[in-house]
């Protein structure tokens, strides 16, 4: 009996062992198997992940997605590496990204230590936080401005966390809502269901500029907890973000990251030729030589 348990003993070790080594190798391995990489991309998360006037993926983070893909291929010396776009939500993002069905996704993810739990992340390559898209006729300017109005924000975002956590804890009053998609939030302002829309600055400043008519509406109120965008892979899986990692590492040293950013947040982008204006934060200049990985609280 006792050589049965023994025995039974390092069968039980010696597969989970193989699981572990098969988990953090995951990633590479099924890429160099199948020859495909599965990338996931935003609709609406301009200047990030956006669809464009011929229904394709684009953007700043679609771009650096891309970048990691054609290292993914150098890393694994594949001739041909079929890239597979993926189609995913704020709230399907991480479920999609825990059971397999995307390798990367480069969007506008928080990279927070909630998620940490579920996923892991890359070195970090933005830095934005939470503030408020009102009607300019609103007189809108703060959180506080909002007591006893209603607020909307995008389903499965840490915005929204955020947010509830606020007005529960100040007693604010204010009723909030929520929307499928960024698109979805912003038209409830557009069409008074809402007085305003509370998301990552950045986005905010995308819809806004890709609207019919930008100066109908403003950003406003100071940035509540700045926060961390990073991409997203699959947890405990060590060598496939060493992998993404470095590539992200290698354009920020070689400059290429730089005059990608000011490329997507400096200048007239597709489809409609908006500009952002929006020059790159202390924040993410301080991370071009720190590489830092760290989430937010």
């Amino acid at each position: 009996m006792k050589f049965l348990k023994t025995t039974l003993a390092l069968a039980i070790g010696s597969t989970m062992a193989l699981a572990v080594q098969a988990q953090s190798s995951g990633t590479l391995d099924r890429i160099r198997s199948s020859g495909t990489m599965t990338i996931a991309y935003r609709d609406a998360s301009i200047p990030f992940s956006y669809l464009d006037d011929k229904a394709q993926p684009t953007g700043f983070a679609w771009e650096l997605s891309q970048k990691i893909a054609a290292a993914v291929q150098k890393e694994l010396g594949l001739a041909n590496l079929t890239i597979k776009p993926q189609a995913v939500t704020s709230a399907n993002r991480i479920p999609l990204m825990v059971n397999g069905t995307i390798d990367i996704e480069c969007g506008s993810t928080t990279n927070n230590t909630t998620r940490g739990k579920d996923v892991s992340f890359s070195v970090n390559y933005f830095y934005t936080g939470t503030r408020f898209l009102v009607k300019t006729s609103s007189g809108i300017q703060s959180l506080e401005d909002l007591r006893g109005k209603t607020l909307v924000s995008t389903l499965g975002t840490t915005n929204l966390q955020l947010l509830r956590t606020l007005n529960t804890e100040d007693k604010l009053g204010i009723n909030i809502t929520t929307a499928k998609d960024h698109d979805a939030s912003f038209l409830n302002v557009q069409q008074g269901l809402a007085d305003a829309f509370g998301m990552d600055d950045i986005l905010l400043y995308g819809l806004r500029a890709a609207a019919a008519k930008p100066t109908d509406f403003a950003v406003v109120g100071k940035p509540i907890q700045v926060e961390p965008y990073a991409c997203m892979v699959r947890k405990d899986d060590p060598a496939f973000k060493a992998v993404v990692d470095k590539a992200i590492i290698g354009l920020m040293e070689s400059g290429e990251f730089t005059k990608m950013y000011e490329q997507w947040f400096t200048k007239p982008i597709p489809p409609k030729g908006i500009n952002l204006e929006l020059p790159m934060s202390e924040e993410l200049k301080a991370n071009l030589t720190a590489h830092s990985d760290k989430p937010a609280n």
